[in-house]
């Protein structure tokens, strides 16, 4: 329905409302104070709806050509929606009320109401449905960090004074973490095929990396030796 377009990050509210005219006061009053509606006729469309994007909110009739608002209202509910639902109906006595609640509606309104009421009562749906909605967490920051452009290590933001070698060898294990590395890989890996280094190169490489990394963390030994099978590495906490 024609409205005052919305911002991009406007509240998302599907108006579920078989009657025209009281649709239209419904999307003017709301959209006027920012909130997008999506307006259905029918229970068969807003459950299309309803399925194929995300929204904020529900605003819904009861008595509809094609079944019952509430009917719909406890599917949601037992399905696991948690998003707000006020219910309009001309259906005013107590015990209607009381029933739109038990069968998961958050607020119920009566027919005729007044628009400032409707968008006074849509606020509120609105603010305690962002409030208890969980925040969206960003990825923790790993703490080691190989910069392979820049062929540097970091812990927790501090650089590492590592050799070429060094570098290397923490790149590699950092590479496989939690497994272990047999020290004929390693020498393939950053030593190469040919070369004439032996096991006893990585031990030493691995000796000094090991007193380094303790430097930035002296309570974590991030460098295990698997006796007979090689070196893993523990990614720092």
């Amino acid at each position: 329905m024609p409205g005052l377009a919305p911002s991009t990050d406007a509240p998302q509210v599907l108006l579920l409302e078989d009657d025209p005219a009281i649709a239209r006061t419904i999307c003017y009053a709301l959209q006027r104070e920012g909130i997008a509606v999506t307006h259905s006729l029918l229970i068969a469309d807003a459950r299309q709806q309803w399925a194929s994007r995300s929204f904020d909110a529900l605003l819904m009739d009861v008595g509809l050509p094609d079944g019952n608002g509430l009917d719909w209202c406890r599917e949601l509910r037992s399905g696991g929606s948690i998003a707000p639902v006020l219910v309009l109906s001309a259906r005013g006595e107590e015990m209607d009320k009381i029933l739109g609640l038990e069968l998961g509606a958050d607020d119920y309104l009566t027919k005729p109401f007044s628009p400032r009421e409707l968008l006074a009562r849509m606020r509120a749906l609105l603010r305690r449905s962002r409030q208890f909605q969980p925040a969206a967490q960003s990825p923790p920051a790993q703490a080691l960090q190989i910069d392979e452009q820049g062929q540097r290590a970091l812990i927790h933001s501090q650089t590492l004074d590592l050799t070429r070698r060094e570098f290397q060898l923490l790149q590699c294990l950092s590479r496989s973490a939690g497994r272990i590395l047999s020290r004929e890989h390693l020498l393939e890996q950053i030593w190469g095929l040919h070369s004439e280094s032996t096991d006893r190169t990585v031990d030493t490489h691995i000796k000094t990396l090991r007193a380094k990394l303790r430097e930035c963390l002296p309570d974590q030994e991030l460098i295990t030796t698997h006796r007979g099978l090689g070196y893993s590495l523990s990614l720092p906490e």
